[in-house]
């Protein structure tokens, strides 16, 4: 039995028809009527032969979405992909080579490279976090902190990077947050009532900041209990309360430098907005291979 996601190489966050759908969206947001400049420069019959290039070393991730940006707008385009998701590779790399109509090609280049550059950021990014904690129990994983429209992308590429997805989004689990127990009146009446009509799959985690509030959220009955912005001191003192009867989390201001410490007291998971949400675009580039 092997434990390798075979689904790596593609957004298994995102159904092919979904994928469909939004990249005809992000065509349609850069072209607007016609591309002005390759209408009028590039004759329809004219074929070109090109080859996307890393321009830094990188975990890669969106290269098959970028392939797919060329291959939907235009059905003659033809993509050989060289590499795959959650690959690491160096500066000069070829990652694709793409031939077809030259003018489709152009246009269709930059949706491609935004998208690719952008998820290879995120990826790069999570996997030096991975790494930081490659020899504990804890896992790395994303938040719901991610761009509009492209979520279910930005978490696939934090799985190329080596992390793993939180909720894909809000009906993908029960979180209790701050509002929502404030809202119910404790910690206890909160679980209580996610517990009375939850599916039975669905796991319900509990945000504390304190002490306190994890031996509530313990005694209540919750499936994940999560530490948010807590000193390592008293997050330590709550993992061995807890002594492994349910899933702890650490969030909250999580950085690369201190991440190591964190994950040494123990939690399960830690959970890092800023892979999605501060990670830089990458130099990827489209060059003529004539």
């Amino acid at each position: 039995m092997t434990t390798e996601n075979r689904n790596a190489p593609q957004a298994w966050q995102l159904d092919p028809l979904m994928l469909d759908d939004q990249i005809r969206a992000f065509l349609r947001e850069d072209i607007g009527y016609f591309d002005f400049t390759a209408t009028l420069l590039i004759d329809s019959e004219l074929t070109g032969r090109f080859e996307m290039r890393a321009r830094e070393s990188m975990t890669l991730a969106g290269l098959a979405i970028a392939a797919r940006v060329f291959t939907l707008y235009d059905a003659g385009v033809q993509v050989e992909v060289l590499a795959h998701d959650g690959q690491r590779v160096e500066k000069g790399t070829t990652l694709l080579k793409i031939e077809g109509p030259a003018r489709s090609i152009l246009t269709a280049e930059r949706t491609a490279l935004n998208l690719v550059q952008h998820l290879s950021g995120i990826a790069t990014v999570t996997a030096t976090y991975v790494e930081r904690i490659a020899d504990t129990k804890a896992q790395l994983i994303d938040s719901r902190k991610t761009t509009p429209g492209l979520r279910a992308m930005e978490k696939h590429a934090v799985t190329c990077g080596g992390g793993r997805n939180h909720r894909l989004g809000l009906d993908n689990g029960i979180m209790l947050k701050d509002n929502h127990i404030a809202v119910c009146g404790s910690i206890t009446a909160a679980v209580a009532r996610a517990k009375a009509s939850v599916p039975v799959l669905t796991k319900v985690e509990v945000e504390c900041d304190r002490y306190d509030q994890v031996e509530e959220a313990l005694a209540a009955g919750a499936d994940v209990i999560m530490f948010d912005n807590m000193s390592i001191e008293e997050m330590q003192r709550s993992v061995n309360l807890v002594d492994g009867r349910v899933l702890l989390e650490a969030s909250g201001g999580v950085r690369l430098e201190t991440i190591r410490a964190i994950a040494d007291t123990g939690v399960d998971f830690i959970s890092v907005g800023r892979i999605t949400q501060s990670s830089p675009a990458l130099d990827i580039g489209l060059d003529d291979a004539e």
